[in-house]
């Protein structure tokens, strides 16, 4: 699936952006859910083990996050980059170019926003894509049981918890945090069982009740940074 969707990328003349000089820094005012942003940067529309949620998604600009931001996710990713995984991450909405109102999402305004989507292995046990479409929308309009399961899927509970705490890790040495993590309580429970649960529990902080969305598909994270 990866090969195909680098393949159709390039026959669409997208790809990773590669800056030549590296752009000004961002700046974003007020709060995730009103605000804007100045100088966001694009994420790439794929890496090595990530690509975008959506290919239109990425053409119509709503990948868009602070400089910041954008540095801790490819960080994380490389972290993650390892001959002994074979994920390859899917993240999700972000936020566009000047931020403001992002529909259908509440917050996303001020480019610290970021959905990612969950990693998930198939029934044989065997890592694989996010099975986003555009008809279940991308995969937003997925419904993981309590136990983390789809038809056809289950979540990779180790795999999500390394991946917060690589982003984590990687915010800390920006110098900036994790605000909050959204994701389905009962799921968050089990996310805690994991290798790297105790640290999550501990250094990160978690919506506790549920959402106006349910959060189960994918997992929303605001990052902490100075805004005006």
């Amino acid at each position: 699936m990866k090969a195909f969707f680098v393949a159709a990328c390039s026959l669409l003349g997208l790809g990773s952006p590669v800056f030549a000089a590296e752009p000004p820094e961002s700046r974003c005012f007020g709060k995730p859910a009103q605000g804007r942003i100045e100088g966001a940067w694009r994420l790439p529309l794929f890496g090595p083990n990530f690509q975008a949620y959506s290919v239109l998604g990425w053409a119509l600009g709503r990948s868009y996050v602070h400089s910041r931001v954008h540095r801790v996710i490819l960080t994380a990713y490389a972290r993650l980059e390892r001959p002994d995984s074979n994920f390859n991450y899917i993240y999700g909405e972000t936020g566009l170019e000047a931020g403001g109102e992002f529909w259908p999402h509440v917050t996303h305004q001020n480019g610290l926003s970021v959905d990612f989507m969950v990693p998930v292995r198939n029934e044989r046990g065997k890592p694989v894509d996010f099975p986003g479409r555009v008809w279940n929308r991308f995969g937003y309009d997925l419904e993981f049981d309590a136990e983390g399961r789809v038809p056809g899927y289950r979540i990779d509970f180790e795999a999500l918890a390394e991946h917060l705490f690589e982003l984590h890790r990687a915010a800390r040495r920006e110098g900036i945090g994790i605000r909050l993590v959204i994701f389905d309580p009962a799921l968050t429970e089990r996310l805690f069982e994991t290798r790297h649960g105790p640290y999550l529990a501990k250094h990160v902080r978690f919506l506790r009740r549920p959402a106006r969305w349910r959060h189960d598909e994918h997992y929303h994270v605001d990052f902490k940074v100075p805004c005006s």
